[in-house]
């Protein structure tokens, strides 16, 4: 595959990285569109390189979030660690799906995603709460999993809200907690990935260089904005690039001819 990369597919690259500095999730969501729909790249091809990004940014990301303090290390461990498993078998799952339906789902997270982050309150990450089961916490890590896998969704803006709310963990700790999962995996699940050998590198290296780049300024800017119209603007912008799928992907199943 020959996709190169423009300015227009770079500079959405820095808005990658800046979500998951900041928020801890929406790398991945924003990504597989961004390839897909601006630089042309194939769905599955897309979902892998997606993984790819997300994988490294969100590791250079969690190095500087654990620095900070912000990194709850045995509730990302155990999340992560079920996050990986279940990203294998998304992959696995995903590689005999039809890419139109890889990419309706994708739109169908992402509408709840966005959902989650307009309906957790501001305050679910002020008071600490005793730990959670170990079992719930291993079973939400291996569901966010497979979706990763499934979509190349790294599951972020589910995995933030969960540790939030079901955690009792303050939202800079959820936010360094979460990417410290994402990268687990989705960097595993990039692995049972079949397209891996159809990633464009031409304009994966680039565009994960400039997320890289965009996370590191998403960091330093956790807990300078008001959580509150983060969460609006964000889930605006996830609930629009999603309708931008559904409609392609309708208007791509109306024009394929019958059996």
């Amino acid at each position: 595959m020959t996709v190169a990369a423009d300015g227009a597919t770079l500079g959405l690259a820095l808005l990658v990285g800046v979500s998951l500095g900041l928020l801890g999730g929406g790398g991945a969501i924003l990504t597989v569109p961004i390839l897909t729909t601006v630089a042309g790249v194939e769905p599955r091809a897309a979902i892998a390189s997606s993984l790819l990004v997300v994988g490294v940014t969100s590791a250079v990301s969690f190095v500087q979030h654990a620095r900070a303090g912000r990194v709850r290390w045995r509730i990302g461990g155990l999340f992560g660690a079920a996050g990986a498993v279940g990203a294998v078998l998304g992959g696995l799952v995903g590689a005999r799906l039809p890419s139109t339906l890889l990419m309706l789902l994708l739109a169908a997270t992402m509408v709840a995603a966005a959902i989650a982050m307009l309906r957790r309150r501001a305050s679910a990450g002020g008071t600490a709460r005793p730990r959670p089961r170990t079992a719930l916490v291993l079973l939400q890590g291996a569901a966010v999993g497979v979706l990763a896998g499934l979509v190349g969704a790294g599951g972020g803006f589910l995995i933030v809200p969960a540790l939030a709310v079901l955690a009792g963990l303050p939202m800079a700790a959820a936010v360094g907690t979460s990417l410290m999962v994402i990268a687990m995996q989705t960097l595993v699940g990039l692995v049972a990935q079949p397209a891996l050998a159809d990633v464009p590198w031409q304009l994966v290296l680039p565009f994960t260089a400039l997320a890289v780049v965009g996370s590191a300024i998403g960091t330093a800017l956790t807990g300078r904005i008001p959580d509150r119209v983060l969460r609006r603007a964000f889930a605006a912008l996830v609930l629009l690039v999603a309708a931008g799928i559904t409609w392609q992907q309708l208007q791509l199943l109306v024009l394929l001819p019958l059996p």
